[in-house]
């Protein structure tokens, strides 16, 4: 009986085995004839190599050269040949011992030297002292931070608000308290480095859109509901932000804010915007791009900015309903680990909030003065303004392009310093070029301020003509 069993095992096995694919019968081949080589193969020790004499030592060490710790860079880099500015950057600047006036510093409504913000700065640094020496979580929050915080949720019309010591640290610490990895981030091309910083924090799907490109950013995420609808299970636990400024820094755009809400809802996304070149200057009020739009701040689920422009302090803050900023007082890098706003800053911010609720007039006084550069800009041979007439900020860049981004920016920083040497304070936007994600062109920034009189905003533009004139014809 065991005989005829085994007999019928194996013409099952013969039958299988012609049966069976080549490409399968193949690898089996391979398998087994590499198992056959592992076992018979010779096992080799590695020669010992004799220790070397005390001169071959030397010789190699010698010899040997390591690895620099960073690139060789230039002497005549911009960052290691800085302007040195005596007393404060305000309407008037002294850079290098020569008195300009300042169309470089973010100072748009003058609040920089301000004397009741100065008193209020002062005042605060006799009873607190310099810094805090501790994080909001370790003896770092004082009451002065507690009123700043209540005073920007109300201003904002939001529930809450959070401070930073540090405003690049803002944006770049909020993003990554909220989006992770497997996460799926819509940013503009055009973001600021400091949003970018926040991206690579998060280590989130990061997909670029065109700058202000709406049509382009539906059809990511058109694309993306595609993918997610086949794989329904991730997609219930994948977030999906849009990652937008208000005002771009490296345009001097406004993004189209009623767009992104309207692809906000269809998309099922969450929008963070970042406004710190917006707050204190677009809009009736100065409340930013919601409110120069009419939109319902509620319908955006995260305002971040810092107080290092309009409020002329240090530090930033976001802004939002009450879970979503407490989020961030447990998840913040920035927030968690860095010392706490020094007291005398927090109290110069509620000030400048002072002033800017007093006089919401000055608004449209900036406003204007950003529309008369602008207009008086145009048509400069060789160069071309980059950005929105209300913005303060905005670029000069080059016309046509000389091929060489080392040559644009020579040829724009003789500009600078031609202009510097008529008493129009300038600068180049500067840039990590081997750090960003979509490297803007080399570009000249004007920054508007509402202390430049009418009369200083036409020699601006006739000094920036005539300068361009000689130097690019």
């Amino acid at each position: 009986m065991a005989t005829a069993t085994e007999q019928w095992v194996l013409v099952e096995m013969v039958q299988a085995l012609y049966e069976a694919p080549a490409y399968h019968l193949i690898l089996e081949g391979i398998l087994i004839l590499w198992i056959i080589r592992l076992l018979f193969s010779k096992t080799y020790k590695l020669q010992e190599r004799s220790d070397l004499t005390v001169k071959e030592k030397e010789e190699l060490i010698e010899e040997w050269q390591p690895e620099p710790l960073v690139p060789p860079i230039s002497k005549d880099h911009p960052a290691l040949n800085y302007n040195i500015v005596s007393g404060p950057p305000s309407h008037n600047i002294i850079v290098n011992g020569k008195k300009c006036i300042n169309f470089a510093s973010f100072n748009f409504l003058g609040l920089l030297d301000d004397p009741r913000v100065k008193a209020a700065a002062l005042a605060s640094l006799k009873k607190y002292g310099v810094g805090t020496c501790g994080p909001r979580g370790f003896y770092g929050t004082f009451d002065v931070h507690l009123d700043l915080e209540d005073r920007l949720a109300k201003f904002m019309k939001t529930e809450e608000a959070i401070l930073y010591s540090y405003g690049f640290a803002t944006i770049a610490s909020a993003i990554p308290a909220y989006s992770k990895r497997g996460d799926i981030i819509f940013v503009d091309r055009a973001a600021c480095f400091a949003i970018q910083k926040g991206l690579q924090a998060s280590r989130s799907d990061i997909k670029l859109f065109k700058h202000n490109d709406m049509a382009d950013l539906e059809q990511l995420l058109k694309e993306q509901e595609i993918e997610d609808q086949k794989n329904p299970r991730k997609a219930r636990v994948t977030r999906r932000f849009i990652v937008v400024e208000g005002l771009y820094m490296n345009t001097g755009t406004i993004c189209p804010l009623p767009e992104l809400v309207r692809l906000k809802y269809k998309y099922k996304a969450r929008i963070f915007l970042e406004e710190s070149l917006s707050f204190g200057v677009l809009g009736e009020h100065g409340r930013g791009v919601t409110e120069h739009f009419g939109i319902n701040i509620d319908d955006i689920d995260l305002i971040s900015a810092n107080m290092e422009n309009s409020l002329a302090s240090i530090g930033g803050f976001c802004c939002g309903r009450s879970f979503v900023i407490d989020h961030q007082r447990l998840s913040g890098q920035g927030y968690c680990f860095s010392a706490s706003l020094p007291p005398l800053l927090a109290a110069a911010a509620i000030e400048a909030l002072n002033i800017m609720e007093e006089n919401p007039g000055i608004f449209a006084v900036l406003k204007q003065k950003c529309k008369q550069i602008h207009k008086a800009l145009q048509g400069i041979s060789g160069l071309k303004v980059v950005g929105e007439a209300v913005s303060p900020a905005f670029h000069l860049q080059l016309a046509e392009s000389t091929g060489s981004r080392e040559e644009d920016v020579k040829l724009l920083q003789e500009i600078v310093n031609q202009c510097m040497n008529r008493s129009i304070a300038l600068t180049q936007a500067r840039y990590l070029e081997k750090e960003e994600k979509c490297l803007p062109p080399p570009s000249i920034r004007v920054v508007v301020t509402v202390e430049q009189t009418e009369e200083e905003l036409e020699k601006a533009a006739s000094t920036i003509k005539e300068v361009a004139q000689a130097v690019l014809l």
